[in-house]
């Protein structure tokens, strides 16, 4: 088989660096043979926008859309505005989730061993690494995201802000069904009991958009009767997640609801610094570490780049499997390998984890795991 092309957008601020970490590690994956993928780099994000009044290479919009993949490192820079009030370099993550339909956005929440958690400003061993593993599969294309807003204004004055929530039949049906094959794939369950659930997050019992997701979660259930349907209300989950995460295994929500749900997930991982993202769609696909930009540690050499490894991970999993191809499955399961040996040694510590290896040094300490396991 020809060699899969991934597209890379650095972005901004921080992206560069943790990018350019993950094209290490990709090298180090790749060594011993002719590499089953092709990296392209282009230019992209609001720095870029500053420079040109772009928010992207012309011709690096032309790679997405054809590429077997894209890895985004991240999008946002101080100042970098749309005439519209949207962050420029917006087109590079929101912009191709709506453009090639990426319905699903698929956030794993797994806490390795050696990872530390910082609550209160101290480090605690707080949750137990075999209670946390998860999957939230949030919606990524409609409900408070789409473009139905807009302001009243009045002799300059906006009188009226509103945004329109919509929640549709095939939005809803694609991305719960999309969660219930991924529970069904995932054979060990819930860390607690083992038992292969899918939990509904909503607020159905205010919202007409919720009780519709709600609805459409039960009507898809029946479809699949050895998954174990469960629901929360996204107030309540909020409590239970940090209180009892061993519980949940696929973990289904509508847009906003998902956008807050997985950050404050991110907590139970170790923080922002280990949260990668997948956005899914029928024929596409793009990764991403979600931590965003940081542009005050841009260019400290700083930031965790473990979040872009996984990114990774993910991204070579989902090419693996969409195309049956065991070229890709290997690589995943190395990194997976590598990520998990280093973390839990604390050989990688960034300043995030109370150490003092920078983003570099971290990329070079998973590089040579790769390598020693190939040797």
């Amino acid at each position: 088989m020809a060699a899969y092309e991934i597209a890379v957008f650095a972005g901004d601020g921080t992206g560069p660096e943790v990018v350019r970490e993950g094209v290490k590690i990709l090298g180090a994956l790749g060594e011993g043979g002719p590499a089953p993928w092709r990296l392209t780099e282009y230019a992209g994000g609001g720095q870029y926008y500053l420079k040109t009044g772009r928010e992207w290479d012309p011709s690096g919009e032309a790679a997405a859309r054809r590429a077997d993949a894209i890895l985004v490192g991240a999008v946002g820079w101080p100042g970098a505005t749309l005439p519209n009030g949207d962050i420029a370099g917006r087109a590079l993550v929101l912009g191709l989730r709506e453009s090639l339909d990426l319905y699903a956005n698929v956030r794993p929440c797994r806490l390795y061993p050696g990872v530390r958690h910082r609550i209160s400003g101290e480090y605690r061993e707080v949750w137990a690494p075999k209670n946390v593993d998860m999957v939230i599969v949030r919606e990524n294309t409609e409900d408070l995201y789409t473009p139905a807003r807009g302001r009243l204004t009045r002799e300059g004055e906006t009188e009226v802000a509103i945004d329109t929530r919509i929640i549709t039949r095939k939005g809803s049906e694609r991305v719960i069904r999309y969660a219930y094959e991924l529970a069904r794939a995932r054979a060990r369950g819930a860390p607690g009991d083992g038992v292969r659930r899918v939990t509904c997050v909503d607020k159905s019992n205010v919202m007409e958009g919720c009780r519709f997701f709600r609805e459409t979660f039960d009507r898809i259930g029946a479809d699949y009767p050895e998954i174990v349907r469960d629901y929360a209300y996204v107030d309540a989950f909020t409590q239970w997640l940090v209180r009892n995460p061993e519980q949940y295994n696929v973990v289904v929500a509508t847009n906003m609801m998902g956008d807050i749900i997985t950050d404050l997930a991110a907590v139970l991982q170790g923080g922002m610094g280990f949260a990668s993202g997948g956005n899914i769609g029928a024929a596409h696909a793009m990764f991403e570490p979600v931590h965003g930009s940081a542009p005050k540690y841009a260019g400290k050499n700083q930031v965790n780049p473990f979040a872009t490894f996984l990114a990774i991970e993910q991204m070579l999993r989902w090419l693996g499997e969409r195309h049956q191809d065991p070229q890709m499955i290997d690589p995943a399961d190395r990194l997976d390998r590598a990520v998990a040996l280093v973390l839990r040694d604390g050989s990688a510590r960034t300043y995030d984890q109370g150490g003092h290896v920078t983003t570099s040094e971290a990329g070079d300490v998973v590089a040579a795991a790769i390598r020693s396991e190939a040797r």
